[in-house]
C-alpha cells in the first residue's frame, strides 16, 4: 500500500506529465478563442530543450513562455530545405521604385496574385493615385510591405508569427498566426490583409493548392490568418527576382542587395547609393522611425502621361 507521501508524489508526477502534454499538444489548440485552422501544427515532436524561450498564447488567452523546441517552425516554400525564418546569409535585400516609369499597368499586381494564388479584392501590392499639390499632375504610387528594419508589426505579435529575417525580409509564419490582427493595427502602411474565408478565394486556393511554384511562406490559404508581401523568399533563394519585378513591363521596380550596393529590374543594373543620391530617393513616412527597405524615386520627367485607372478585375488564373 502506498503512503500519503507516495500518493502525493505520484499525483504530482501525473500533473507534471499532463502539463507537459498540454503545453506540447494543447496550447493554442482548436478550442482557443483566437485559434484558427493550422495552429495544431505548431508544436514539434522533439522534447529536447534549446534554452531559447518564446511566447505563445494559451487556450484561455494567457501569454506564457515555453522552450522554442516545443514549437514547430514552418518549413517555408516549395524549394527543398528552405526555412522561412532563416535569412539568406550575407544578403540585405532592398527595393527601389521609380515613380516616373509607372503607368499603372497592374502587371506587378497580377504577377503577385498568380504567384501567391490571390484574387481581388485581396492584393498585396496596391497602386494608388497620388497628387502632391493641386497644380501638379497626379502620378501612380505602387505600395507593398516595406520590410522595415524597425518593424512595429513584429513587436506586437503575441506568438512570434511575424518576424524580421537577417536578410531584411519581414515574413509571416501562417502556421503560427492566430489571427489577432495586432500586426495589422500596428503597421502604419496598411500593408497587411486578413483572410476572412471568401468562398471564391477558398475555391481558388483549392484549385491551385498543388501548384509547384506556390510559396507557402506567408500562406494566405489558411482562413483566419494575416498575410502580406513576403518578398518571394523562394525566388530569392534561387537567385531569381520577385514576381512583381519580373512582370512589370516598364521596369518600375528594382530589387537588389544593399551589401553589394546594386539593384536591378531584370534589364538594367544600377549602383544603389548613386541611384538614390542622383535621383533624390526617399522612403515613405521615414520620420516614423520604421526604417523601410523600399525607396522611391520622385516622378520627375515621367515617361507616360497620367491616365485614370482601369477597372480592377478578379483574376483566377
Amino acid at each position: 500500500m502506498k503512503t500519503d507521501n507516495e500518493n502525493k508524489k505520484s499525483h504530482d508526477e501525473e500533473n507534471s506529465e499532463s502539463r507537459r502534454k498540454f503545453l506540447k499538444l494543447g496550447l493554442l489548440g482548436g478550442g482557443a478563442a483566437l485559434a484558427v485552422s493550422g495552429v495544431t501544427k505548431l508544436f514539434a515532436d522533439s522534447t529536447e530543450n534549446s534554452g531559447e524561450k518564446v511566447k505563445v498564447l494559451t487556450t484561455d488567452g494567457k501569454l506564457v513562455e515555453v522552450d522554442s523546441s516545443m514549437v514547430k517552425k514552418a518549413s517555408g516554400c516549395s524549394s527543398p530545405g528552405l526555412n522561412i525564418r532563416e535569412g539568406i546569409p550575407g544578403k540585405k535585400f532592398v527595393r527601389v521604385i521609380d515613380l516616373a516609369r509607372c503607368e499603372n499597368k497592374r502587371a506587378c499586381i497580377e504577377g503577385c496574385q498568380k504567384k501567391h494564388n490571390l484574387i481581388a479584392p485581396v492584393e498585396w501590392i496596391k497602386v494608388k493615385k497620388m497628387q502632391d499639390v493641386e497644380m501638379e499632375s497626379p502620378y501612380w504610387f505602387p505600395q507593398m510591405c516595406y520590410h522595415c528594419d524597425n518593424p512595429p508589426c513584429t513587436k506586437v505579435c503575441p506568438v512570434d508569427a511575424t518576424f524580421k529575417r537577417s536578410d531584411g525580409l519581414v515574413v509571416v509564419d501562417a502556421e503560427r498566426c492566430i489571427g489577432c490582427k495586432f500586426c495589422m493595427a500596428a503597421c502604419p502602411y496598411s500593408a497587411r490583409t486578413f483572410n476572412f474565408g471568401s468562398p471564391k478565394q477558398v475555391e481558388n486556393f483549392e484549385k491551385h493548392k498543388n501548384d509547384p511554384e506556390r510559396c507557402k511562406s506567408s500562406d494566405p490559404s489558411i482562413v483566419g490568418t494575416v498575410s502580406k508581401c513576403d518578398g518571394c523568399p523562394d525566388e530569392l533563394a534561387q537567385g531569381k527576382l520577385p514576381a512583381c519585378v519580373k512582370k512589370c513591363p516598364n521596369g518600375v521596380i528594382f530589387y537588389g542587395d544593399e551589401n553589394e550596393d546594386t539593384v536591378t529590374n531584370g534589364e538594367e543594373v544600377f549602383q544603389l547609393s548613386a541611384l538614390l543620391s542622383e535621383r533624390a530617393g526617399y522612403r515613405q513616412f521615414d520620420t516614423l522611425g520604421t526604417k523601410p527597405r523600399v525607396y522611391y524615386l520622385p516622378p520627375d520627367k515621367r515617361l507616360f502621361p497620367f491616365e485614370e485607372a482601369k477597372e480592377i478585375r478578379n483574376t483566377e488564373e
